[in-house]
């Protein structure tokens, strides 16, 4: 082919744009331990599938000299490839340009893709390493940041967006990855906040560095704004590919499925004798998850934050479901703030992505004190009751032992429309705890008596004996079965076969009202 030169030019062109920020620069990001752009995408998805978009894109800028800073690509490399045979978006931002700064041009190239993303209904993934907006531009690469916000709230809930901040993400830029669904941060290499350390300085006088203020552990146990913190850049791109094999491409989508495997066969043989004799007696809810889902299968979500309440997907004779479970191990499982936060936004990206629900209840109530009270406790709680009231998908609940007061209603009970709900022979499903409910039903009966201790325990064995178990729920068919623990899986894979072409709806409104 005559090619005058053209092929060649397009070479050059094409290798130009791979050298992003020059040597130099590369080197200086490896030296912080931060893989380059094109590095991460090539670990996080299939070898040899991804397919660039706009590698050519350049600034349009003629201040501070910026016309005679013209680098392809312009700080954003973006495109689609595949992850387990299956498509998404992609957008990485380029530290070694412009420090990643955001600029008209760069916010359009990932405007592009995420437009795409919706049309095709496929997840987006954005890989955020940036010094923020390019003030050279002023205005313009705020309008550009606005473009990506608009579309953020566009697309959620239409398909996943997943966020991994792998380097600094500060002021503006850190509204985007928190209107994703869910955000991946790397320990000592990245960090969010709106203000960075010298003006906290300035307004508050205090010194924090911006580890502390804003580092991935910062956010993955106190702020909770991090879903997963990793060690390093290629520990979050493998993190990012196994997640995303439990979720579908977009909301039109069933959840994907696999082989099914039987579970940890330890943990399922110890699953008759978990839960202690003793009430009081805490135990890990994350043995009984792996002892009834599919062996190896569950990736836990906010791990380290409110761990009073555990969060993550499983899968169940292959089908991913989602898990939300009280911690007896932590606070003895009680729901406070952070706790219903994390389980309200986590159910709700699986009812708006179709994703099956399956709670394990041990619950003796919301925490109590002028802390949770003054911070809201009654809004936030409701914010995890209306989370589970509005879910369409099959939702069942497995109360294990204490399933007490409002926080019984709360997680997912047959009143509010959970589609099957079972309890183990240990499960105690009352208003309140026997030592509690005797000492206000019985109050005066105690203090007259010439042995209140003696009293006391003769009336809680009675309290015991006519509530302290889950038969009067049973009954009054609150619950639909009385279980041994050891037959959990197997209930709820059939309930799960039946409810799998689950059809509900709520009424037609404009949008709800979420108690935010």
């Amino acid at each position: 082919m005559a090619t005058n030169g053209k092929v060649e030019r397009l070479q050059k062109l094409r290798e130009e744009a791979k050298k992003g920020g020059g040597k130099v620069r590369i080197e200086k990001q490896h030296k912080k331990g931060k893989l380059t752009a094109r590095e991460r995408i090539d670990i996080l998805v299939d070898k040899g599938s991804f397919e660039e978009i706009d590698a050519f894109v350049t600034h349009r800028s003629q201040a501070f000299g910026l016309d005679g800073q013209q680098v392809l690509g312009d700080g954003v490399v973006t495109g689609f490839a595949k992850i387990e045979g299956r498509p998404v978006y992609i957008f990485s931002q380029d530290f070694t340009v412009f420090g990643g700064s955001l600029s008209e041009t760069h916010a359009e190239k990932i405007c592009k893709i995420m437009d795409l993303a919706m049309k095709n209904g496929v997840p987006i993934i954005g890989l955020n390493d940036s010094g923020g907006a390019r003030i050279q531009e002023g205005v313009s690469s705020l309008g550009g940041y606005a473009e990506v916000f608009w579309r953020n709230s566009m697309a959620s809930g239409v398909v996943p967006q997943i966020s991994a901040v792998m380097g600094p993400c500060a002021g503006g830029a850190v509204y985007s990855p928190a209107l994703t669904d869910f955000v991946f941060m790397v320990k000592n290499t990245s960090y969010m906040f709106v203000t960075g350390p010298n003006v906290v300085k300035t307004v508050t006088h205090e010194e924090v560095t911006s580890e502390d203020l804003g580092g991935a552990s910062a956010h993955g146990t106190k702020s909770g704004v991090a879903h997963v913190t990793t060690e390093n850049d290629a520990e979050c791109l493998r993190q990012i590919r196994q997640m995303m094999t439990y979720i579908p491409q977009n909301c039109e989508e069933k959840v994907p499925e696999q082989n099914s495997v039987e579970p940890d066969s330890k943990k399922a043989a110890n699953l008759d004798e978990l839960v202690p004799l003793n009430p009081n007696k805490p135990y890990d809810i994350k043995d009984a998850i792996e002892g009834v889902m599919d062996k190896g299968s569950f990736y836990e979500i906010h791990e380290n934050y409110a761990d009073n309440l555990v969060v993550g997907f499983a899968r169940l004779d292959g089908r991913t479901v989602g898990i939300v479970a009280n911690q007896p191990l932590s606070l003895a499982g009680v729901l406070d703030i952070d706790a219903s936060l994390k389980g309200a936004r986590f159910v709700r990206f699986c009812d708006a992505f179709n994703i099956p629900l399956v709670v394990f209840e041990d619950v003796p109530g919301f925490l109590p004190g002028t802390d949770q009270e003054w911070g809201g406790i009654i809004k936030h709680g409701a914010k995890l009751l209306y989370a589970f009231c509005e879910a369409t998908v099959p939702k069942m609940t497995v109360i294990t032992r204490k399933a007490y007061g409002g926080a019984y209603d709360v997680m997912n009970s047959k009143h509010i429309r959970a589609d099957y709900n079972v309890a183990w022979p240990t499960s105690e499903i009352a208003v309140m705890g026997t030592k509690g409910a005797v000492e206000i039903i019985f109050r005066k009966e105690i203090s007259n008596a010439d042995n209140p201790e003696e009293k006391q325990k003769e009336l809680e064995d009675e309290y015991n004996e006519e509530f302290a178990h889950p038969y009067r729920a049973a009954a009054r068919g609150f619950i639909d079965d009385v279980i041994l623990p050891s037959e959990t899986r197997e209930k709820l894979i059939k309930a799960f076969e039946v409810c799998q072409n689950k059809v509900d709806t709520i009424p037609k409104k404009k949008h709800d009202n979420l108690p935010i």
